[in-house]
């Protein structure tokens, strides 16, 4: 019985380095949106800060997207 929950329990757990690759993503995507949402609220207003964030989290972004691809090359 301990066995078959063993078993049961190892093959659903994520591996860890899965769970940063959805973290990841999920940053790059927010990251992305956000710099987006920005540069509209650049359109809307007007305010020069709005671009500077806008390019920061494209920026961040960027970064993000980088070290996901990188990623693989790190940790074999």
């Amino acid at each position: 019985m301990r066995s078959a929950i063993y078993l049961w329990f190892t093959e659903r757990v994520m591996r860890l380095i899965t769970a940063h690759k959805i973290l990841i993503s999920s940053a790059v995507v927010f990251f992305t949106f956000f710099a987006l949402w920005e540069l509209r609220n650049y359109s809307n207003s007007g305010e020069s800060w709005a671009v500077f964030r806008s390019l920061l989290y494209l920026l961040v972004s960027l970064g993000f997207g980088i070290y996901l691809k990188n990623l693989k090359h790190w940790y074999k």
